[in-house]
């Protein structure tokens, strides 16, 4: 290896493409490869967001209709089932509470939680959540359990 064979590893150089607007005998100067006047010839310029040249854009012409009520409250739906597959798969005992339910993945920490009534519930369970279904409530209290609101 002598000194005229020393080259960059593959990969380590990066081409740094063209450099425009660096004069006439660039041969990209001038107006630097973005023609002639016009707010695209600019520095700075952006077009709005969702623009189709003036032509009427489709959030515009798409029809509006209905309500979204800004107060509505979401929740997180768990069935009875869950809970009874829980309790098979021995990873509750007794209580089951928000905090059990955000450990098991089941619900996300900034969530409210509903327990629904599908399934059935063989176990005597004391569940705290912030809503529950009449189907879901009777079967946890027919089950012996108990039903704890938030």
């Amino acid at each position: 290896m002598e000194l005229h064979n020393l080259r960059p590893a593959k990969g380590s150089v990066k081409t740094q493409g063209k450099r425009i607007g660096r004069g006439q005998g660039s041969g990209k100067g001038g107006t630097a490869t973005r023609g002639h006047k016009g707010a695209k010839s600019r520095s700075g310029y952006s077009k709005k967001l969702g623009f189709e040249g003036g032509q009427m854009p489709l959030q515009r012409r798409v029809p509006k209709f209905g309500f979204t009520n800004i107060n509505r409250k979401e929740y997180q739906g768990v069935n009875l089932d869950t809970l009874q597959q829980l309790v098979d798969d021995k990873k509750i005992t007794d209580v089951v509470d928000f905090d059990t339910l955000v450990e098991m993945g089941l619900v996300g920490k900034n969530e409210m939680v509903k327990i629904l009534g599908r399934g059935e519930l063989k176990s005597k369970l004391t569940v705290t959540a912030h809503k529950f279904t009449a189907t879901a409530q009777k079967a946890i209290e027919a089950a012996g359990g108990e039903v704890v609101t938030l």
